[in-house]
């Protein structure tokens, strides 16, 4: 190979590696919306509608684009996490308030890792190693003792190569027949219905897109990873303490981070809807009780290896959400009491975080092994996450707009003009999820 060639072969390979490295925290809450509870959801939609809700992927793409981004420029531009923050910016009454939201919060994810941990078990299940419960039971446990180690840098590998994962989704897309005219159509809006069930799962897919557990967690992470950094040695260094090239360059890194994250996310939420509309839609339409269950429609009509990629995401992802459900709450509710947080910390050194997180993920272990409806609990949460979407974007914008918290780092005008409409939006959804549940007008 020629001099010159082979030096721009090295050149791109050593801007790849780059791009790699910088992504940590906006991949990985990217990667853990497509959850068990975000699977079946989207394969639900595929499966009752068709393509008829597929315009929801790049609708809501600029809105999780604009709320991660704060999410983590919080963290950025204070070194503190959401939780912290919500202390600093709130007096006694509105913090109880929350606090509330918070462990309501706390209560929804450990339903959604309940369900996850189903979805693990009856991933391994279909890929034919043995009973469900055992391998759900097996996953909360080793979860629970890894995260316990207090090694984050361990944990954040492990993550990142989790989310490689959630590709054999975008694989099962390959594996179908996909009709890309009917798929246009769907992003064109041209198929949306004006009834209550199709609103109802509206509400359902927006919820589990816009999940209030992923504000938490986006700045929980970012600011566990400046920890990690050698600039600060325990303490993590905020953008207006570094220079002002480094800080820039830091802000330009995690903006990619995150952006590439919410690209990914809407990506297998696209291939898993158009997938399911593709097989599942086009056999008239198939019930989905679990995100397993979607797994085993796709045999008869994709063949098993479509059935096994999508074993294969559904215990990667419950996998990866299990860790972010769990912790979302946990750093959210030790902020805002003011405790210690963090997995770079040992046990002892953080016991109401810990606390919690073992609430969540014990918790969560009991019902996966005891319950029999997975859907049940995805819908309930989805729910939840839809309602209390709205509260928790109103409590994060406000925090973000804040100068005096956030300095040269405030809200810019795209950013607030989009995260207060995302936050309007999720308030109507809100409203329209409590009305079909509370009237039964829905499914």
């Amino acid at each position: 190979m020629p001099q010159e060639a082979l030096a721009e072969a090295r050149s791109k390979e050593s801007r790849v590696r780059r791009y790699l490295g910088l992504l940590g925290p906006g991949l990985v809450t990217g990667a853990a919306d497509d959850d068990a509870s975000g699977v079946a959801t989207y394969a639900q939609a595929g499966a009752s509608f068709s393509n008829a809700m597929l315009w929801a992927a790049p609708v809501t793409l600029p809105m999780m684009l604009a709320v991660q981004e704060i999410s983590d420029r919080t963290a950025l531009a204070t070194g503190e996490s959401l939780g912290t923050l919500i202390r600093r910016k709130f007096s006694r009454k509105p913090r109880i308030v929350i606090g509330i939201l918070i462990v309501a919060l706390l209560v929804a994810n450990t339903l959604n890792i309940a369900a996850d941990l189903m979805a693990v078990g009856q991933g391994m299940q279909l890929l034919g190693a043995g009973p469900d419960q055992l391998w759900a039971a097996v996953a909360g446990v080793g979860i629970a003792v890894t995260l316990m180690s207090g090694s984050f840098g361990v944990i954040a590998r492990i993550f990142k190569w989790l989310c490689l994962s959630l590709l054999a989704y975008v694989a099962v897309l390959f594996a179908a027949d996909v009709g890309w005219t009917d798929v246009l159509a769907g992003l064109a809006l041209a198929q949306f219905q004006w009834s209550w069930d199709y609103l109802e799962l509206l509400v359902g897919v927006l919820g589990t897109t816009i999940s209030p557990y992923l504000f938490f967690w986006q700045s929980a992470h970012r600011v566990e990873e400046m920890r990690a950094e050698e600039l600060g040695g325990r303490w993590p260094i905020a953008l207006p303490d570094r220079d002002g090239p480094a800080a820039r360059q830091k802000l330009r890194a995690a903006r990619a981070d995150v952006f590439t994250g919410m690209v990914f996310s809407v990506l297998v939420m696209f291939a898993i809807m158009a997938a399911s509309a593709a097989t599942l839609g086009k056999a008239g339409g198939v019930a989905i009780a679990s995100a397993a269950d979607a797994a085993k429609a796709l045999e008869p009509v994709a063949g098993p290896a479509a059935q096994a990629l999508f074993a294969i995401g559904l215990i990667g992802a419950g996998i990866l959400a299990i860790p972010v459900l769990a912790g979302s709450a946990s750093v959210g509710l030790s902020g805002l009491l003011g405790t210690r947080w963090g997995f770079d910390r040992r046990p002892r050194k953080a016991r109401v975080f810990y606390g919690l997180l073992g609430v969540g993920i014990i918790g969560g272990v009991i019902l996966a092994v005891t319950l029999d409806d997975p859907m049940g609990l995805l819908v309930f949460v989805a729910i939840i996450n839809g309602i209390a979407a709205a509260p928790f974007l109103i409590v994060t914008m406000l925090v973000s707009g804040d100068r005096k918290i956030m300095g040269a780092y405030v809200n810019g005008r795209v950013a607030a003009t989009i995260g207060w409409a995302t936050a309007a939006l999720m308030a109507a959804a809100g409203v329209v999820g409590v009305w079909t549940t509370l009237t039964g007008t829905g499914s």
